[in-house]
């Protein structure tokens, strides 16, 4: 039996949420041991797209026709979505708590909201309006109320830009794919997205530093590279390449909501790894997320271009 495409398309976003919802859990002890969050960022994506090199060249089977046509989606994953996202996080909780920066960065799926209200002048259905104020307040939960005290308003402004970069990720993820596939648009934007991070810390936007020694993972010293690869493999290839995946069969609004459960599995995991323990207020705020996700209608999909016809050179 075949099964329906929203529901390999759901399965792919959850599974997008859950990967990425590794990052912050490995990341940790690198971060503790010196390293930069730039620096870790780009070797994250840098490794990521070298690992997802080898099936990018299979997806594509010299077909490199379909890169050129999604050139504009690649440099906007790459570019907006990956490279501009994480530098304006980092630089935002430089300047207001991370869970401030998170409950901002994750109004992306608000803001698309309010997008398509723009562009379509309608109001948004009530199922819309209702899980939205669901998954919010459970995110407010998850997060923690201490959140919503921000108030360096420089801070906000890079919280808040990281959030479009975010609703930007989705609404490429959601375009038709005109022959690209998933996996290629995710392999080449991190490899453009972390060339670009690459560029900003040469050129001193950004500080740079890494460490090669031991850091603690699960109550044992492991190699540097160890946290790095768990990252680069689950949080970054698998991540991305799920979630365009996803985002093109359940569309930019439902995708993005999708994406709030990473929080929560970044909860679970920040639990199970680094020992930081579940308050029932996050779990209460686990449960409105699930809630709000369910009361998001599906999107139509978007239909794919109408394919060129061929015109022949001879002469009539």
């Amino acid at each position: 039996m075949k099964l329906p495409s929203q529901t390999i398309g759901l399965a792919a976003a959850v599974t997008s949420a859950a990967t990425f919802g590794t990052s912050g859990a490995f990341i940790k002890p690198l971060l503790e041991a010196g390293w930069s969050p730039a620096a870790a960022v780009t070797a994250r994506a840098l490794t990521a797209s070298l690992l997802l090199l080898p099936i990018v060249l299979f997806s594509l089977r010299g077909r490199w026709d379909a890169l050129w046509r999604g050139r504009w989606r690649v440099l906007a994953m790459g570019v907006i979505a990956v490279a501009f996202t994480q530098l304006t996080y980092f630089a935002a909780i430089r300047r207001i708590p991370v869970s401030a920066a998170l409950l901002i960065e994750y109004l992306a799926p608000l803001l698309l909201v309010v997008w398509v209200t723009l562009t379509t002048r309608r109001l948004p259905r009530p199922a819309v309006l209702l899980g939205s104020v669901l998954a919010i307040g459970g995110l407010v939960l998850v997060i923690g109320p201490g959140a919503l005290e921000a108030v360096d308003p420089l801070g906000v402004a890079l919280a808040f830009a990281a959030a479009v970069g975010c609703a930007v990720y989705f609404v490429v993820a959601a375009r038709p794919a005109d022959g690209l596939p998933p996996v290629a648009l995710a392999g080449a934007g991190l490899l453009l997205g972390g060339l670009t991070l690459a560029l900003a810390g040469l050129a001193g936007l950004v500080p740079m530093a890494a460490t090669t020694g031991d850091v603690p993972l699960l109550g044992s010293p492991v190699p540097w590279w160890v946290p790095l690869m768990v990252v680069a493999v689950f949080g970054t290839a698998i991540a991305y390449a799920s979630g365009i995946f996803g985002g093109s069969r359940l569309g930019s609004r439902l995708a993005s909501f999708v994406g709030l459960l990473e929080v929560v599995f970044a909860s679970i995991l920040a639990w199970i790894v680094v020992g930081e323990q579940l308050t029932p207020l996050q779990m209460a705020g686990g449960v409105l997320i699930l809630a709000g996700i369910a009361a998001i209608p599906a999107e139509p999909p978007v239909p794919a271009a109408e394919p060129r016809p061929m015109v022949s050179a001879r002469a009539e």
